[in-house]
């Protein structure tokens, strides 16, 4: 699952939800411990045979917890974790009630696990904020200035796999009669729907970019450029075809222009998006709402 499927509220919500139950989970274990030192009696729901979803931490995540979290890796590894967690600490209180030793090996995988979850709920909620850094506030792509690291990357792995990425320049066609017909707050909705609708039609290995303006980059990775071709084809058709509603009577339509060059491993980046360019220069000549590659 990826992070851009969610809108930036929603991340920063989230952000705030895994703050709490970080805290949560620190003063359930604070109180844990409590009762372990100083012999006092134990709270009844970490007896129960579902404590791990009577804590707070476990409300929050089985009943609060944005569902479309529930499909990230990290978030279901939290889950494992915390369940695991209570089941030993059942355990352990189970010996502390009938006076019995505590198991050193078991306490130190109590431990262990106590420590594994603070850990990957810090890790998910470290990934979500860059997100909110590196990524276009408007729109949800990556921004401009964390593109030429990505690209990099993307290039550097296909260098050693022997693999062929693409880049693909897009621009919305006549977009400023858009904003000079229904104002920018408009504009931006339709931004906004559209890299939606780019995304959603992307891989979740793929990049979005936000270029500048009305322009975006995609990297279609380990891609083959006829492949590239195909599949740009059918994007640019579906989105010609698509109703964006901007809350008047009728839905407007938007094209765009996109121009396809090769993520040449030999070359540096800058030279393959000049390539993109000029190729989105040529489908632009040729009439807009077509696709055209560098080179020709």
């Amino acid at each position: 699952m990826n992070l851009t499927s969610i809108d930036r509220e929603e991340l920063q919500a989230i952000v705030v939800q895994l703050e709490q139950a970080l805290y949560n989970h620190l003063q359930w274990h604070n109180a844990l411990i409590r009762v372990f030192a100083c012999h006092l009696p134990c709270n009844l729901n970490d007896m129960h045979p579902q404590s791990y979803k009577k804590c707070l931490f476990g409300q929050w995540y089985y009943t609060a917890a944005n569902k479309k979290l529930y499909k990230h890796p990290s978030f279901v590894s939290i889950g494992e974790t915390h369940r695991q967690m209570h089941h030993l600490a059942s355990e352990l209180l189970s010996c502390v009630n009938v006076g019995q030793v505590i198991d050193s090996q078991n306490y130190d995988s109590f431990c262990n696990l106590v420590e594994r979850l603070r850990l990957e709920i810090s890790s998910l909620k470290r990934e979500i904020e860059l997100s909110l850094y590196t990524h276009d506030p408007l729109t949800g792509a990556i921004n401009r200035v964390d593109m030429l690291p990505v690209l990099r990357e993307i290039q550097s792995m296909d260098k050693r796999l022997s693999q062929n990425s693409s880049l693909i320049m897009i621009d919305l066609d006549l977009f400023k009669k858009v904003n000079d017909k229904f104002g920018h707050p408009v504009g931006d909705k339709v931004l906004q729907v559209i890299a939606r609708f780019l995304m959603d039609n992307l891989r979740p290995y793929d990049k979005l970019f936000r270029y500048g303006g009305e322009e975006f980059l995609i990297c279609l990775h380990n891609t083959s450029f006829k492949d590239c071709y195909d599949r740009i084809e059918i994007l640019r058709d579906r989105l010609s075809k698509k109703q964006i509603d901007i809350g008047k009577r009728d839905p407007i339509y938007i094209t765009a222009s996109f121009g396809i060059a090769e993520l040449d491993t030999q070359l540096p980046i800058e030279d393959a998006i000049e390539h993109a360019d000029k190729a989105l220069y040529a489908a632009k000549a040729a009439g807009r709402n077509c696709t055209r590659t560098w080179p020709n």
